[in-house]
């Protein structure tokens, strides 16, 4: 992917989204692939992911600025934005998470809260042995799983179309920007 373009690097995500980021995938897949549901690993697993969740929230209204909600909350008119530029062809450069990402961002954050709300509640006794609230539970972890699907299909494919990798970003927290892409802000 070389430009005869010039190039511009943009660090965006900080050490603590990153570790947040692949911490949290690995949760997710340990949790949904490998250990069992009922084992106390399971449990485990899904409060350190709710965890990571929380802590992701507090460091949106306090970490640095591309972490930060306000930077890329998708309002409907931001939203309006990206789907009208996206319609038209177009594909401005977004240096944190676009608004179509930050609504995938949030979607996949209220779910791991879900799933360990409802994986806790069937720790209750209100709960205990509930197949309705278990099915909810496996419900809501295979929502998780379609949209994480979804979620890294489109890092990928707007990688491409966008010529910004994405996914290296998420390890190195640097995006870097095709001289000839226009940018939001």
């Amino acid at each position: 992917m070389h430009s005869t373009h010039s190039e511009t690097s943009v660090r965006v995500w900080d050490p603590f989204v990153r570790v947040f980021h692949w911490s949290l995938v690995s949760c997710v897949v340990l949790n949904y692939f490998v250990v069992e549901e009922g084992e106390t690993a399971h449990q485990v697993i899904g409060y350190v992911a709710a965890g990571l969740v929380l802590a992701r929230v507090v460091w949106g209204f306090v970490g640095s600025r591309y972490a930060r909600f306000d930077e890329f909350f998708p309002t409907p008119a931001r939203l309006r934005a990206q789907l009208a530029a996206l319609r038209s062809g177009r594909h401005p450069f977004h240096p944190g998470h676009s608004p179509l990402g930050a609504l995938m961002m949030f979607a996949l954050m209220a779910l791991v809260l879900a799933l360990g709300l409802t994986g806790f509640l069937q720790t209750t006794d209100a709960f205990w042995g509930d197949e309705r609230m278990q099915e909810i539970h496996e419900a809501i972890a295979s929502a998780l799983m379609a949209l994480a699907g979804v979620h890294g299909l489109a890092a990928i494919v707007l990688s491409r179309v966008e010529r910004v990798n994405l996914v290296g970003a998420m390890f190195t927290g640097i995006k870097h920007r095709p001289g000839d892409q226009p940018g939001l802000r």
